[in-house]
């Protein structure tokens, strides 16, 4: 019994790899052929997107094609607004923190910001010792 048990399993063993293999070559055709058929509508899509081969199109697909372009302008669009205006209030804030700057730095006393020293005392050598006689 063991054995009929064994040789059992061995034969569905050897039977689910030779499926497994036979699906295999199956799964990557079908994978290929649908990767292919999708190229091929990237690629005609993109062509018509460019404005070729648009004759062969129906008077539906044109409008279409027409609404996913305005679709895509607006898009564009929007996406520059919106970097024009965080440029711009950016470089506002830069301004308005250069302003600051320059109204604290204008607000310091001049004698701190513009220190000179006068007394020139410090430069001349001192005096020499006085001599007692007597």
């Amino acid at each position: 019994m063991e054995s009929i048990l064994e040789r059992y399993e061995r034969y569905s063993y050897t039977e689910r790899q030779l499926v497994a293999a036979d699906a295999a070559p199956r799964s990557w055709t079908l994978e290929y052929n649908k990767l292919k058929s999708r190229a091929e509508l990237l690629q005609r899509n993109h062509r018509h997107y460019m404005g070729e081969d648009i004759e062969s199109l129906s008077l539906k697909e044109i409008q279409n094609l027409e609404q996913q372009l305005d679709t895509g302008l607006k898009n564009i669009r929007s996406r520059k607004n919106q970097l024009l205006h965080e440029s711009i209030s950016e470089l506002q804030k830069k301004i308005k923190e250069k302003e600051k700057e320059k109204t604290i730095t204008q607000n310091v006393p001049w004698e701190q910001h513009n220190y000179v020293d006068t007394d020139a005392t410090f430069l001349m050598p001192p005096p020499p010792p006085a001599l007692n006689i007597g």
